[in-house]
């Protein structure tokens, strides 16, 4: 409270310090008097005028007459006015600096005391408004929401947000129809679809087939690391007994997983009891048989033909267009098929020129992979938002068509996404 005072007055008294000695020096008074003495001047030009329209012919005399009958009485309003006293305007002034410095601070306070929150300078005050929000304000606030919504429907944003907090609140139904709103306002954004699904599914008691699969699957086409997309897509494998596809779900979240995490070794739980229930062999390791090696490098030379290689760079031209942070994203799209990509990996620009490799491994789904297809397209994109999904001012180049064994394939990220 004490600094709250001291810095209160000390911007009081700074106020008061451009205030107070113009008021002492009768600067008022002063200002009174020049404008009326500029004001006699003019009236003189405006006389040496009339003479001089006069003599040119370009003026009467009764109307010059007449004219300096009206300059003469207004020169002698401002001589008699300029003739006031002077005192009395610098007393005047001296009452209002004495009245004003009292004035001032007892108004703010007076205002403050009204209108502030006083109480907010002791020190309980902030551990008292520490407390948690209640429920029925929750419920208050959404519901504030879903008002302002109804007047302003075209909110994405707004729809967004009133959906996940239904989503928290376990209210499904609302936050599904919420959801349906919102992605039919905001595009291609993962984040929102894989929500969605998750919402979906709570109305259907978890179960996450038809829309709320495709919901996913259309989110992973955004954005192949979603991570909720990738769960509940692996989850959704599972309970249909797909446990190939829960793996390949499963794994590509467990890569992108902090090693240790609590989030890792919940998700090599899940992929440990999907290859038991699957009978699926489990990874790799450093004491494989001799057999097992075989097969592995049977499977690498496979790889190999069904992959694709080459160096992706970032055009002069457009270097400082682009941060050292931004996300690039390179991936391969069947020449004719589905949009979605075939393989994908995430670098950054920082990493430019950087020598890829695209096959099978990185593949989004097992049934889309980049060797089912005769010829592919390699594209590069810098994306400053993270998002897989193209926003106008992307960077962005791809390569001509090429297939899968092609190497040395060049991208040069050389054009903006309009």
């Amino acid at each position: 409270m004490t600094w709250f005072v001291l810095i209160a007055t000390a911007m009081a008294a700074l106020a008061l310090m451009w205030v107070l000695p113009a008021l002492w020096r009768g600067g008022g008074a002063h200002a009174d008097v020049e404008p009326r003495a500029s004001n006699l001047g003019i009236l003189k030009d405006q006389l040496a005028e009339l003479e001089a329209d006069v003599a040119a012919g370009t003026l009467l005399q009764q109307q010059y007459a007449q004219a300096r009958e009206d300059l003469e009485r207004r020169a002698l309003e401002e001589a008699r006015d300029s003739g006031a006293p002077i005192a009395p305007a610098l007393a005047r002034a001296g009452k209002t600096a004495i009245v004003l410095a009292a004035a001032f601070p007892l108004c703010a306070a007076l205002i403050y005391w009204q209108l502030g929150t006083p109480a907010a300078l002791s020190p309980e005050f902030s551990a008292a408004n520490r407390r948690q929000v209640t429920p029925q304000e929750v419920e208050a606030m959404v519901a504030k929401l879903a008002a302002r919504l109804k007047e302003s429907p075209d909110d994405g944003n707004g729809w967004a947000l009133l959906a996940r907090s239904y989503l928290v609140m376990k209210r499904y139904p609302e936050s599904a129809a919420a959801y349906e709103r919102a992605t039919t306002l905001l595009k291609d954004d993962a984040d929102l679809l894989a929500d969605y699904a998750d919402a979906l599914a709570g109305v259907e008691e978890g179960r996450l087939d038809g829309k709320p699969l495709q919901l996913l699957e259309r989110a992973l086409s955004i954005d192949p690391a979603q991570w909720k997309a990738l769960a509940l897509a692996g989850t959704a494998a599972f309970n249909r007994k797909d446990y190939t596809k829960a793996v390949d779900y499963w794994g590509r979240l467990q890569s992108r997983a902090e090693p240790g995490s609590d989030l890792a070794r919940t998700v090599g739980a899940n992929i440990e009891e999907a290859r038991q229930l699957g009978g699926l062999p489990a990874p790799a390791n450093a004491g494989a048989t001799d057999s097992a090696k075989s097969a592995q490098a049977a499977g690498a030379s496979a790889s190999t033909a069904a992959s694709v290689s080459g160096t992706v760079s970032l055009d002069k031209a457009l270097a400082g267009k682009a941060d050292p942070s931004d996300t690039v994203f390179i991936f391969a799209r069947a020449t004719a098929g589905p949009r979605m990509p075939l393989a994908i990996v995430k670098r950054q620009v920082k990493d430019l020129p950087y020598a890829f490799t695209l096959d099978d491994t990185q593949a989004m789904s097992p049934e889309m992979t980049l060797s089912r297809f005769p010829e592919v397209v390699v594209t590069a994109r810098v994306s400053k938002s993270a998002s897989a999904a193209p926003q106008s001012g992307d960077l962005q180049g791809s390569s001509k068509a090429v297939k899968p064994g092609d190497r040395n394939i060049a991208v040069v990220i050389d054009s903006r996404v309009p």
